[in-house]
């Protein structure tokens, strides 16, 4: 036997604050923060749950974008999800009735939508422009600024983070002008 006990650290008492808090792993992925106010969960009660903060929420707070470029970006987001425009969770264009054989058109909010998102995209420049790429990118489908400048840019070719970032700007700025030429 060695001269050595192996002793035994206590154990620390787990708080119930640290099982609701976001694993290492998923801080790695980005930054995560509690809501500033409760909000009421589906049961009627009140917390203050974890949210990821993305890259309209960073933009904004450092000024980068003003607060009517958030409320476009948002009001584009809404539109996106609406449409049913993410590719993981896209449903097909046009659904055929087994029973019947016929073809069901997707509902006129799902339409609409679609016409929204591509309307907002034309009027930045359409998908082959660099600000209609980032939009469609970052915005809807939520993509990071950076790994749309690394993985998918412009038309194939890799920007830089800076050229991104004004890239998206300029976008927010335009979609923002189009919101508000709509109303």
């Amino acid at each position: 036997m060695s001269g050595r006990l192996s002793k035994k650290r206590p154990r620390r008492a787990t708080r119930h604050s640290d099982i609701l808090a976001p694993t290492i792993e998923r801080a790695h992925r980005g930054v995560v923060e509690r809501l500033e106010k409760p909000i009421e969960d589906t049961a009627g009660n009140y917390t203050r749950p974890y949210r990821a903060v993305d890259t309209l929420a960073i933009m904004l707070r450092r000024g980068s974008i003003t607060s009517g470029m958030h409320q476009a970006a948002r009001d584009f987001q809404g539109h996106f999800a609406a449409a049913h425009l993410d590719p993981l969770h896209a449903a097909p264009l046009f659904h055929s009735s087994r029973a019947t054989g016929s073809i069901e058109q997707p509902s006129l909010k799902i339409q609409a939508a679609k016409e929204s998102v591509w309307g907002a995209v034309c009027a930045i420049g359409g998908l082959a422009s660099a600000g209609g790429a980032c939009l469609w990118h970052v915005v809807g489908l939520e993509s990071s600024l950076k790994e749309w400048a690394l993985e998918q840019g412009w038309a194939g070719r890799r920007v830089s983070q800076e050229a991104a970032s004004g890239i998206l700007v300029a976008a927010l700025g335009a979609l923002e002008a189009h919101y508000v030429d709509r109303r």
